[in-house]
C-alpha cells in the first residue's frame, strides 16, 4: 500500500462520524446554557473567553476519544488509572488552592487530579469486573473496594469531600451494574448506615459547621448561613418566568457568594425562573437518559459499565448541586456540570463523553 492511500485511510478514519448527534446536541446545548449564565454572572466577557477556550478544549478530546474503540480504552486503563493517581499523590506535596491542596499549577492552567479519578476510577473498576460471569462476589468487591477506597480517601483529606464522594459514587455504580446481589447490596447498606454517625468525629470543623448549617441556616445568617440563604433568596426571587437575562440581583450585587461556580443555578433560577430550571433539568435528564440507553446497547461488558456509570454519575451531580442550591441537600462544593465555571471539571466531564460517544460508534463491532 502506498504512502497516499495510508494518508487517505488514516482521513477517512479521522474524518469519520464518532458521535451520537442526539447527546451531542444535548451538550451543545447545555454548554451554550452555561456560557450564557455565566456571561450574565460575571458580568463580563474575560471570564466567559476563558471557559469557552476550556470547552473548545473539552470538546477537542471527547472527539479524539470517541475515535479509540473501548477495547484499547480497557487496554490503557491500569496506565491511566496509575496516572491519575500517582498526579493526586503530588497534590499535598506541590498543589495549592484556597482551602486546601486541590490543584497543580502547570503555568498555563491549573489542572485539578481529583477530577481525573471521575474517568479513571470507574474505568479500573470495570476493566477488573469485565471478566466476571456472574455477580461480583465478596473478593471481587474487596479488590474493587481498593480501588474506588484509596482515591477517595486521599481527595477526602485535601480535603474535598465533595468529589471525593463523587468518585466514589462513580465507581459504586459500576458494581451496581455489574449486577451485585441485592442481599449484599442490603447488607452493605446497613453496614453503611451504622458507621455513618461516626463520621461525625473525622469531619473538620468547617464540614460539621456545614451540616448544622444544613439543618438550621437561620442560626448564624451572616455566618455559615448566607450562602444558602441569599441562594434560596435568588431561587424564589426569580418565580415561574425569571427576571429576564442579566437583570439578576443576587449575583451582580455581590450577595451571593461563588455564583460563577457552585451557585450558578440560583443565577440562573433568578433570571429564567421556575420554568427556566425546569428546562434546565429535564436537559441534564435527557443527557442521562441518551447516556444510560447507549451503555444497554453496548456489547461489551467494560463499554456498558463504564458509559452506564458515567451516566449516573453526571445525573447525581446535578441532583446534588440543584439540591445543595435549593437548601435540600448540605454545601459540599459540588459545582453544575457542564454550567458551572472551571477548567478541568470541564474538560474531564466531556472528555467522559467522549468515553460514551465511543460505546456508541464502535457497538456493531464489539465482540
Amino acid at each position: 500500500m502506498s504512502i497516499a492511500s495510508l494518508l487517505l485511510d488514516l482521513a477517512k478514519r479521522l474524518l469519520a462520524p464518532r458521535v451520537d448527534v442526539p447527546l451531542l446536541i444535548g451538550l451543545l446545548m447545555l454548554l451554550a446554557a452555561g456560557l450564557l449564565i455565566l456571561y450574565s454572572a460575571a458580568g463580563g466577557v474575560p471570564l466567559v473567553v476563558s471557559q469557552g477556550a476550556r470547552v473548545g478544549a473539552g470538546l477537542a478530546a471527547m472527539w479524539l476519544i470517541s475515535r479509540v474503540p473501548p477495547l484499547q480504552l480497557r487496554i490503557w486503563t491500569p496506565w491511566l488509572y496509575a496516572a491519575s493517581l500517582t498526579l493526586l499523590l503530588v497534590v499535598p506535596v506541590f498543589g495549592t488552592g484556597r482551602s486546601g491542596r486541590h490543584w497543580l499549577d502547570l503555568g498555563f492552567f491549573f489542572l485539578q487530579p481529583a477530577e481525573l479519578l471521575k474517568l479513571t476510577v470507574p474505568m479500573m473498576v470495570a476493566a477488573y469486573l469485565h471478566r466476571e460471569t456472574r455477580a461480583p462476589g465478596w473478593t471481587a468487591l474487596l479488590v474493587c473496594a481498593v480501588f474506588v477506597g484509596i482515591p477517595t480517601a486521599l481527595i477526602a483529606i485535601q480535603p474535598d469531600l465533595g468529589t471525593a464522594l463523587l468518585v466514589a459514587a462513580s465507581g459504586v455504580f459500576v458494581i451496581f451494574l455489574a449486577g451485585i446481589a441485592w442481599w449484599r447490596v442490603a447488607l452493605l447498606g446497613t453496614l453503611a448506615l451504622l458507621i455513618a454517625p461516626f463520621g461525625w468525629f473525622g469531619l473538620r470543623e468547617y464540614q460539621r459547621a456545614r451540616l448544622i448549617t444544613f439543618l438550621d441556616p437561620e442560626a448564624d445568617r451572616l455566618g455559615t448561613g448566607w450562602n444558602i440563604i441569599q441562594s434560596k433568596i435568588a431561587v424564589g426571587s426569580g418565580g415561574l418566568f425569571g427576571k429576564g437575562w442579566g437583570e439578576g440581583t443576587q449575583s451582580r450585587l455581590d450577595f451571593l457568594p461563588e455564583h460563577t461556580t457552585d451557585f450558578i443555578v440560583a443565577v440562573f433560577a433568578e433570571e429564567f425562573g421556575l420554568i427556566g430550571i425546569l428546562l434546565l433539568l429535564a436537559l441534564c435528564l435527557l443527557i442521562a437518559a441518551r447516556t444510560l440507553w447507549i451503555a444497554a446497547e453496548a456489547r461489551d461488558v467494560f463499554a456498558r459499565l463504564v458509559a452506564g456509570a458515567l451516566g449516573l454519575t453526571f445525573l447525581v451531580y446535578v441532583v446534588v448541586n440543584v439540591g445543595m442550591v435549593s437548601g435540600l441537600l448540605p454545601v459540599v462544593g459540588v459545582p453544575m456540570p457542564l454550567l458551572s465555571y472551571g477548567g478541568t471539571s470541564a474538560v474531564t466531564l466531556l472528555a467522559g463523553f467522549g468515553i460514551v460517544m465511543s460505546v456508541h460508534s464502535h457497538r456493531k463491532l464489539l465482540k
